[in-house]
């Protein structure tokens, strides 16, 4: 019997021999690239080794973890992913909040509508107001200083958890991948190489501003040749 579509997938063939913090950290940093990640469960119980469950706050992100990262080498080991049996208590708990709230505000707007038809129009406002500044520092983020184009990639503001494996499982999704090489005695920088510019140009414009950690956003430049 096939399994509804919901907020949260089902891992197994995880490598059990990864620690349980960085384990929950690497899976952070992948997954976290198809949506808000609301949160991870990876229990090191002989009934759970192997195995976790992400939770996302969208289904569409779910969805495309689970179509993207099916069969990813994850440590060495192909992952294995399904849409969890039922969804997390987490998403029911928002998927409550949300109901009433929008009750609240469809009551709230049929008020508004009666007394100043103009007052329906401020949520909508506020939200192309934010919108309008996420893009707008979004944009900045994208005009780092940079050198001249080539293969290799300049990582840096990396947080003190970043290994090799994590960057690895980021960027060799990116055709032309050969390796990640850290710098001893710094956690925060790091270099990426490819086969060809053009590919770490897409890498590079693909990952600018990823965020490892929800405090750490990944700024990318070209190496200095």
């Amino acid at each position: 019997m096939d399994i509804r579509p919901n907020h949260t997938i089902y891992i197994n063939n995880i490598n059990d021999k990864i620690k349980k913090e960085e384990l929950k950290r690497s899976l952070y940093s992948l997954f976290s690239q198809f949506g808000h990640v609301m949160g991870i469960v990876a229990l090191k119980t002989m009934k759970m080794r192997g195995q976790a469950f992400i939770i996302f706050k969208e289904l569409a992100s779910a969805t495309n973890a689970l179509r993207q990262l099916q069969g990813f080498p994850f440590y060495s080991k192909p992952m294995r992913i399904q849409y969890a049996k039922t969804d997390s208590d987490m998403i029911s708990k928002v998927r409550g909040t949300y109901a009433d709230k929008d009750k609240k505000k469809e009551k709230k707007k049929a008020k508004a509508q009666e007394q100043a038809p103009n007052a329906a129009n401020k949520k909508p406002v506020q939200a192309i107001h934010i919108t309008t500044s996420q893009s707008s520092s979004s944009s900045q983020s994208q005009q780092v200083p940079d050198n001249p184009p080539n293969y290799i990639l300049f990582l840096n503001n990396l947080p003190e958890e970043t290994n090799e494996m994590m960057l690895s499982m980021l960027f060799n999704q990116f055709p032309g991948f050969k390796e990640v090489r850290l710098v001893p005695g710094r956690h925060d920088i790091a270099f990426v190489e490819f086969e060809a510019e053009g590919q770490a140009g897409a890498a590079r414009d693909a990952l600018q501003g990823f965020k490892i950690t929800p405090s750490h956003a990944m700024k990318i430049i070209y190496a200095k040749k």
